[in-house]
C-alpha cells in the first residue's frame, strides 16, 4: 500500500512538473514593415498558453500589455523605436516560464518564400520564383536606389541586409523564365553589384555518415581533442591564476533547439549572470541538427561551456536562423548577431556547386547549388567579410568544412569555406582510428571520409557525436562547435587575440593526424593544411612538419593564458 502510494505521488510530480515545462516559444519574427525605422513588429508564435494574457519579459523589462496582442496562440509585439536594445525574450504563465529567444532591434531582416512561390530549375533544385536580393555599389545610397530599381520594374523591396546595401525584391513574375529576364535586366544596371537567387532546400539533420557509426563512443571521440583535459586545466588554471576572464557572446547559424532534451530542460526565463546561457526558438526533434550543434556548445550534461566550472565568466549562445530563406536569411542572422555583440560565429552550413567533383572523380551530390545562385552568394558572402573586416575586425567566424569528400578551398566546389580571409576558420572532420595508440600519436584518429580537405581547411575536430543513448551522428557540423567552444574560450582568457591570433595559436597547438606529407599540391590524404617549421618553434625536424593538425583544445587553452600573461 506505502509503495504505491508514492508510486502514485511519483507520477503527479512528474505529470505536475510536465504541465509546469510546457510552456514553449516556437516561433520569433520581424514582421509588418521590414523597412521601416521607426515601431518594429514581431510575430511570436507559442506552444501551451493558457487561458490569460502572458507575461512578456525582454531583458530585464515586462512589456506593457498595450504593447501586444493575443491571437489564440500568437502574439503580435508592437516595439517602440526608443524601446530596450537587442534582449532575450521569453513568457511567463503562472508558474511556467518558456525558453528564451533572442529579439535583435537590428536592421536586417529578409522574407523566405510560401511552398506556392518555389518552383524546381533545370538542375532540379528548388528555386523562389520572385523573390531575388539586389547588392547596391557602396558608392550609392542602397535603399534609394532598390526602390529606384524596383519602381522601374514594377517590383517591390520587401527585405534588407543594411550594412550590406543589400534589398530583398518581390517581382511581378510568374514563373522561372520571366524571373530570369528580369535578372538580367536588373544585373545591367549601373548600381547593381550582383543579383542574388535564393535556392533554399530543407535542411539536413545529418551531414555525413558513417559505415561503423554504431560503434561509436563520443567519449572516445572527444577524448582526441582532450574534450575533458581542457575543462579540468581551465577549472584549475584559472581558479589558482588572477587571471580576470570576461564574458563571450557566440552565434549559432541553426533553426531551433528542442528544449525537452536532455541537458536543455534547465534553460528558461531570465539567465543569470556568469552562467552559459542559450536563447533558440524550441523545436520538437532532440535528434534536429540545431540541437547537436548548440548541445555541443551549451547542453548541460554534455556540453563544453556549461561545464567550465564556478570561475566561467558566463557565455551566452544565440541560436538565431533570421528566417528560412536560406543562404540569405544566414547571412542576414549574422549580420544581426554581430551588430549585437557576437564574437564568435558557428557556420555549421555550407554548399557545393552543381558539377563539383570529390576526389575519386564522382560528382557531390551533397547540398549542391545552381551556379546562378553559387555566383550571388559568392557576391554576397565576399561583400559580408569586407564588412566584416572594416567594422567588426575583432570577430571570428567558424565554418565547417563540408561532407562531399572535396575541395573545400576553390569556390567552383564549395562556399563559404574557399574564402582566404583571417577571420574564417575552416574546421575538417576526423574520427577514432582502429589503433590502439596514445592520444598524441598521429594514428590515433583517421580522416573522415566524406570530410572536404585541402589547404584551406585551418584544423579538424571530432565529427561523430552519440548524444546520451540516442544514435550517432557525424559530418564536420559537429567538428565545427568544438572549435567555435575552444576559440570562445580562448577569447573569454585573452579578449585582445585577433583572429589571426587565434588561428595561431590553435595551429601552434594543434596534434597531427595522418601521414607525413609534401608541400606539393594536396591529395586526398591530406585533411588540413600541413603544419610548417614556423608553427613548431622553427624545428626543421620536428616529427609534426607536414602533418594535418588536429584540434588540441587544452593545449589551446594553455596558450591562450600564456599570451595573457606574457602581456602583464
Amino acid at each position: 500500500m506505502k509503495r504505491g502510494l508514492i508510486l502514485l505521488l511519483w507520477l503527479c510530480s512528474l505529470g505536475a512538473q510536465a504541465a509546469a515545462d510546457s510552456l514553449r516559444i516556437k516561433q520569433l519574427q520581424r514582421c509588418g514593415d521590414l523597412l521601416g525605422d521607426g515601431q518594429q513588429q514581431w510575430c511570436l508564435r507559442a506552444e501551451g498558453l493558457g487561458a490569460q494574457l502572458p507575461t512578456v519579459w525582454l531583458g530585464d523589462a515586462r512589456l506593457p500589455t498595450a504593447d501586444f496582442e493575443r491571437h489564440g496562440d500568437r502574439l503580435t509585439l508592437k516595439l517602440a523605436e526608443q524601446a530596450l536594445r537587442s534582449a532575450p525574450l521569453w513568457l511567463e504563465d503562472g508558474e511556467r516560464t518558456s525558453n528564451p529567444v533572442w529579439l535583435t532591434r537590428q536592421r536586417s531582416h529578409v522574407v523566405a518564400a510560401g511552398p506556392d512561390e518555389v518552383a524546381k530549375n533545370m538542375d532540379g533544385l528548388t528555386t523562389y520564383v520572385d523573390l531575388v536580393s539586389l547588392l547596391i555599389e557602396e558608392k550609392h545610397d542602397g535603399y534609394g536606389e532598390a526602390r529606384r530599381i524596383a519602381a522601374k520594374y514594377g517590383a517591390q523591396v520587401v527585405g534588407t541586409i543594411p550594412p550590406l546595401n543589400v534589398y530583398q525584391l518581390r517581382l511581378p513574375v510568374g514563373d522561372l523564365v520571366q524571373r530570369d529576364a528580369m535578372i538580367l535586366r536588373m544585373g545591367s544596371e549601373v548600381s547593381v553589384d550582383a543579383v542574388i537567387v535564393e535556392e533554399s532546400a530543407p535542411e539536413r539533420g545529418e551531414e555525413g555518415s558513417g559505415r561503423d557509426a554504431q560503434a561509436i563512443d563520443q567519449a572516445d571521440e572527444w577524448a582526441a581533442n582532450r574534450f575533458m583535459d581542457a575543462l579540468y586545466y581551465y577549472q584549475r588554471r584559472i581558479a589558482a591564476s588572477s587571471l580576470p576572464v570576461q564574458p563571450v557572446r557566440v552565434g549559432v547559424i541553426e533553426r531551433e533547439v528542442d528544449f525537452d532534451a536532455p541537458g536543455f530542460s534547465h534553460y528558461r526565463g531570465r539567465c543569470e549572470q556568469a552562467q552559459t546561457c542559450l536563447y533558440a526558438r524550441d523545436d520538437d526533434r532532440p535528434g534536429s541538427h540545431g540541437s547537436h550543434v548548440a548541445g555541443i556548445l551549451a547542453n548541460q550534461d554534455e556540453g563544453f561551456l556549461p561545464r567550465l566550472g564556478k570561475h566561467s565568466p558566463g557565455f551566452e549562445v544565440i541560436v538565431e536562423r533570421n528566417s528560412d530563406a536560406g543562404i540569405t536569411a544566414n547571412i542576414a542572422a549574422s549580420v544581426n548577431l554581430v551588430e549585437d555583440g557576437v564574437r564568435v560565429l558557428n557556420w555549421s552550413w555550407g554548399i557545393h556547386r552543381v558539377g563539383a567533383r570529390d576526389v575519386k572523380g564522382d560528382e557531390v551530390d551533397s547540398l549542391v547549388r545552381s551556379g546562378l545562385a553559387m555566383s550571388g552568394y559568392e557576391e554576397l558572402l565576399e561583400e559580408f567579410f569586407l564588412w566584416l573586416r572594416a567594422e567588426h575586425p575583432d570577430v571570428v567566424v567558424v565554418n565547417s568544412a563540408g561532407n562531399g569528400a572535396s575541395w573545400s578551398g576553390t569556390d567552383e566546389y564549395r562556399l563559404p569555406s574557399s574564402f582566404i580571409t583571417e577571420q574564417l576558420l575552416v574546421v575538417g572532420g576526423h574520427q577514432r582510428s582502429d589503433k590502439s595508440v596514445a592520444v598524441e600519436h598521429p594514428g590515433h584518429v583517421r580522416k573522415r571520409h566524406s570530410s572536404n580537405i585541402d589547404m584551406r581547411v585551418d584544423v579538424s575536430a571530432a565529427a561523430c557525436i552519440r548524444p546520451g543513448a540516442g544514435a550517432a551522428h557525424c559530418g564536420t557540423s559537429y567538428a565545427t562547435p568544438l572549435v567555435t567552444a575552444t576559440v570562445a574560450t580562448m577569447l573569454s582568457i585573452n579578449p585582445a587575440l585577433t583572429p589571426e591570433q587565434v588561428r595561431m595559436l590553435l595551429r601552434r597547438s594543434a596534434l597531427t593526424l595522418g601521414a607525413e606529407q609534401d608541400f606539393e599540391a594536396m591529395d586526398a590524404e591530406d585533411l588540413t593544411a600541413p603544419i610548417l617549421p614556423s608553427e613548431r618553434g622553427g624545428q626543421l625536424n620536428h616529427p609534426d612538419l607536414g602533418r594535418s593538425a588536429r584540434l588540441d583544445m587544452q593545449r589551446a587553452l594553455d596558450l591562450a593564458v600564456q599570451s595573457r600573461e606574457r602581456v602583464r
